[in-house]
């Protein structure tokens, strides 16, 4: 599950049940990247806070399964078999096409973006995701005249950002500490965009 120590739901009390509660899918399944944090809960608030309100917030304009499809790019990039597990899963519920899906799937893992069948604007997007994630120096004001001029407004950009931003912290959260899928179900997410305190994973 973790290389460090974590407290189980069955064994959990105070602010971390109370926590474990609101971030819990069916059968008190609490996602292992989540366990990781029980030994400091006010980081696992801190990530789910963050968490939601990337990638599930009425707020956002860029379509969820695109959000999600960064969120698989981003993690192949860095080698995080958990987090391309369970967003992939969560990509192919959204989209409801597994053909689909898996020609997405096949493009991102060949670290070819024009063979994802995906349009020209969400390539570029994947291609500043990639620049972002592998040499975040590198980015200049160009890049973003570049997204500009491939149809993004700067809301959209901003958005694009902080999901690429948030699978570097989530990657590293689980390289470094060794989280697993074991015991979790995959494509699970807090899906209640209207209700940014909904943490509930279904």
């Amino acid at each position: 599950m973790a290389w460090i120590k974590t407290v189980p739901y069955a064994e959990s009390s105070g602010r971390l049940r109370r926590l474990y509660d609101r971030v819990k899918g069916p059968g008190d399944n609490v996602d292992n990247i989540m366990m990781a944090h029980s030994l400091r809960p006010h980081s696992m608030e801190g990530h789910m806070a963050l968490y939601k309100n990337v990638l599930h917030h009425t707020g956002n304009v860029v379509p969820k399964w695109f959000l999600e499809v960064l969120g698989v790019w981003v993690s192949l990039l860095n080698r995080c078999d958990y987090c391309v597990e369970h967003h992939f899963a969560g990509l192919s519920r959204l989209l409801d096409d597994p053909a689909r899906a898996q020609a997405v799937r096949a493009g991102l893992e060949a670290a070819a973006p024009n063979q994802t069948g995906l349009t020209d604007a969400q390539i570029a997007a994947l291609d500043y995701a990639r620049k972002l994630t592998e040499a975040p120096a590198s980015v200049t004001e160009g890049d973003m005249a570049t997204l500009r001029a491939a149809g993004w407004d700067d809301g959209e950009i901003l958005e694009i950002n902080q999901v690429t931003a948030y699978f570097a912290y989530a990657n590293r959260t689980v390289l470094g500490l060794g989280c697993s899928t074991q015991g979790d179900v995959l494509g699970l997410s807090p899906g209640n965009s209207e209700n940014p305190d909904d943490w509930s994973h279904h």
